[in-house]
């Protein structure tokens, strides 16, 4: 029975690292081939790029080790490899729920209708706000997670101590309630934060959608730009849902979690599974829903199998 609980989260683990890293791949690879095609990303296109990238490194330094964890490998890293993968993690899925929240406030202000000069001279600014925002977000979140570092060490033999997470390939040991407790308010405070600014700007763009249907309709008709901004917002709201979700689960476990002194191992490995979800989902969001994307990812498919086409057309005609 532990062998095939043990095969499960292997499998589990395996799977969710598997397609997230190849979702996210393909959404950067979409970009860069807009890059190399049309030399520049509008706005929301390099908020998405972001996310991709940084969904991309949460998998990379918490699911890839959890996997190799479960699959039996020990000793994989020592305790500065420890500090530096828990700290990018933990920097990596702050920057999943900011970015995420940016791209919320960015389409409602964007499809926000024509206000007074405030909200005109915002809307112009906009665009050249995004790379300075996400500066920005790495900056602010790199100083909250500060504390994670000084906290993690590489796992010891014998018992785990109290206020300890064990995440298998390291230990996140907290030393004290106070340093604990202090630590799940911290990083749930930011969380909620966000997420609240997030569900605000998301309520608004469904206001929006559904009170002015009509004249959404009416511009799709006239011009492709009405109809570009509509399908964002819904890809907007798709994946605030979807992090939402994932967001509500894994805080439960959490709050759970600050209750108690000790975490059961498996306690840990559900929130690491839930909290990677929204990484491993994202992208394939973001190419069912994203024209531009898709349309990247089909050209390169064709010129893939270009070339096999074309030698068996020759190996016909001989």
């Amino acid at each position: 029975m532990l062998d095939l609980c043990v095969t499960i989260k292997g499998v589990s683990f395996l799977l969710q690292t598997g397609l997230g890293f190849l979702g996210n791949t393909l959404v950067l690879l979409a970009y860069t081939q807009v890059v190399y095609s049309e030399y520049r990303l509008q706005p929301v296109d390099i908020i998405l790029c972001h996310l991709a990238f940084v969904d991309l490194l949460l998998l990379l330094t918490r699911c890839v080790p959890q996997t190799m964890t479960v699959f039996g490998l020990r000793d994989l890293l020592n305790d500065p490899g420890c500090k530096v993968v828990i700290y990018t993690y933990r920097i990596a899925r702050a920057l999943s729920v900011c970015i995420t929240c940016m791209l919320s406030v960015f389409q409602a202000v964007t499809i926000a209708p024509a206000g007074g000069p405030c909200l005109s001279r915002l809307k112009a600014r906009l665009p050249r706000l995004i790379v300075p925002t996400i500066a920005g977000l790495w900056l602010f979140n790199m100083a909250v997670c500060f504390a994670a570092p000084l906290f993690s060490i590489a796992p010891r033999n014998g018992t785990v101590p109290a206020f300890t997470l064990n995440l298998g390939f390291c230990h996140v040991d907290f030393r004290d309630r106070l340093s604990y407790k202090i630590n799940g308010v911290v990083v749930s405070t930011r969380d909620f934060v966000f997420v609240g600014l997030m569900l605000w700007s998301s309520g608004y763009i469904l206001l929006l959608l559904h009170r002015h249907s009509r004249q959404v309709r009416s511009i799709r008709r006239s011009s492709q730009g009405g109809g570009a901004e509509t399908r964002a917002a819904k890809t907007v709201i798709t994946l605030v849902v979807l992090y939402v979700v994932f967001f509500g689960i894994d805080n439960i476990i959490w709050i759970y979690m600050l209750t108690i002194d000790k975490v059961s191992p498996v306690v840990a490995d559900m929130k690491i599974f839930f909290s990677s979800c929204y990484a491993c989902l994202s992208p394939f969001f973001i190419i069912s829903s994203n024209k531009k994307v898709k349309s990247k990812l089909v050209c390169v498919a064709a010129d893939q199998e270009q070339p096999s086409v074309d030698t068996q057309d020759s190996n016909d005609k001989m």
